[in-house]
């Protein structure tokens, strides 16, 4: 059975995430930004909850969290360590108890950090900043049980090979709580699942397959071959991106994204799996009732 995912946020459902930006903390001193900071961590653990929440009562089992539910976290002149902020105990005892609920409601939480992670990049300190950056949401991560933090491949820098070994090297050397959830994800113009496969492989990490980014950068292997060498990787339950283009196949560009899903863009096979299926439209929690209201119809 298929386990939807919605996505970072919601299309009409009153429940909001908060950022900042570092301009505007740099107006005020130290202190005045830890508590400001403290404030917004705090309402996203509480927002978080009510995320889950609805979740729960709609029949949705697994939830993206913002990879910004820290704002800030690890920027280079605001960034800070959880216990410098005022209320740090009680602001984790907010996300640990995100993490009672979905042990209680099964429910599944996964990361996908921004693009600008690249462990790929030939320079090291982009790698750095990344490798940091994963250990941020690791840290959020053990509070709140998710068991993903899903990457992409990065760039190819003119040499594909090269570029593989540099992530492999760096995700080796990464610490165990991220590399346990770390999760590679097959994108829309660089990196096929045929590329990634083998990596996955020999690093003994999981592919997240996009069926959309494969259809839009076809590799060879059927969907359902891809599925099936996707669905190997996975020692639990495997995670799969699903999306319709936004103009149809045959409109300009097929990888800008729909507000909704296109039934006829889910592959039958899958709906015979125990998987989660992150649902990647605009139209978020919207698109999420509809395709499971048509679901229902479907012989």
């Amino acid at each position: 059975m298929i386990r939807f995912g919605l996505c970072c946020i919601f299309r009409e459902h009153p429940v909001a995430f908060r950022r900042t930006t570092a301009k505007y903390l740099a107006r005020f001193s130290e202190q005045e930004r830890l508590k400001r900071i403290a404030e917004l961590c705090a309402h996203n653990a509480e927002s978080l909850q009510k995320a889950l929440v609805f979740c729960r009562e709609n029949g949705i089992g697994d939830f993206r969290i913002n990879s910004q539910i820290l704002p800030l976290k690890t920027h280079p002149e605001m960034g800070y360590d959880i216990f410098d902020l005022p209320g740090a105990e009680e602001i984790i005892a907010g996300f640990r108890a995100c993490g009672e609920f979905c042990l209680t409601h099964d429910i599944r939480t996964t990361f996908h950090p921004d693009q600008f992670i690249i462990l790929s990049s030939p320079k090291p300190d982009v790698v750095q900043r990344s490798v940091a950056d994963l250990v941020y949401q690791a840290q959020v991560a053990e509070w709140v049980n998710a068991d993903v933090i899903n990457i992409h491949a990065g760039g190819v820098y003119g040499d594909k090979p090269s570029a593989l070994s540099r992530m492999a090297g760096a995700v080796e050397a990464l610490p165990d709580p991220v590399r346990k959830r770390l999760t590679l994800e097959n994108d829309d113009r660089s990196y096929t699942p045929q590329d990634l496969l083998p990596v996955c492989r020999d690093l003994t990490i999981p592919l997240v397959y996009d069926v959309h980014h494969h259809r839009c950068l076809p590799d060879g292997l059927s969907v359902e071959a891809a599925t099936d060498q996707s669905m190997k990787t996975w020692n639990r339950e495997p995670l799969f991106h699903i999306s319709s283009p936004r103009d149809g196949w045959s409109g300009p560009d097929p990888r800008k994204h729909h507000d909704y899903i296109d039934i006829r863009d889910l592959p039958r096979d899958w709906l015979s799996m125990n998987i989660t299926v992150e649902i990647e439209a605009k139209a978020k929690e919207l698109a999420i009732k509809k395709m499971m209201a048509e679901l229902k119809r479907v012989p």
